[in-house]
């Protein structure tokens, strides 16, 4: 356990924190094998291209990462107070979340499992 106050373990705590702007959604209903196939597609690239490349990406997740993505900048201007125009993505990952089961009726009285899967997404932005 911990030796100190209780202040200056919060304080220690907190030196250690990431200070880079990011966003997370979490409980997002795509799974995370499709929404990686849009997360590959960003990662590394500046904040416009991103947001052009998820702009006429067809796939469902793009729509859920580009309001993700808006909302990441919108966090480093506002609480890092950065420019938009220097930002890249410079992480962003998905993470396995719950799973809803559900059952599907199937002949001579059978019943099959439908997965239905969420993921946690999570975008981190950095200046360069």
């Amino acid at each position: 356990m911990a030796k100190g106050h209780r202040s200056q373990i919060k304080r220690e705590r907190n030196e250690q924190r990431d200070t880079r702007p990011s966003a997370k959604i979490s409980y997002a209903r795509v799974s995370v094998q499709k929404a990686c196939y849009v997360l590959d597609a960003i990662r590394g690239k500046d904040v416009q291209t991103a947001l052009g490349i998820l702009a006429y990406n067809p796939r469902y997740a793009s729509t859920v990462i580009e309001k993700l993505l808006k909302s990441a900048i919108a966090n480093a201007e506002n609480n890092n107070g950065m420019s938009a125009a220097n930002l890249y993505i410079e992480e962003c990952y998905a993470n396995k979340g719950p799973t809803m089961k559900r059952i599907r009726p199937r002949a001579q009285g059978r019943a099959y499992r439908i997965e239905k899967r969420m993921s946690h997404i999570t975008i981190v932005l950095n200046e360069r």
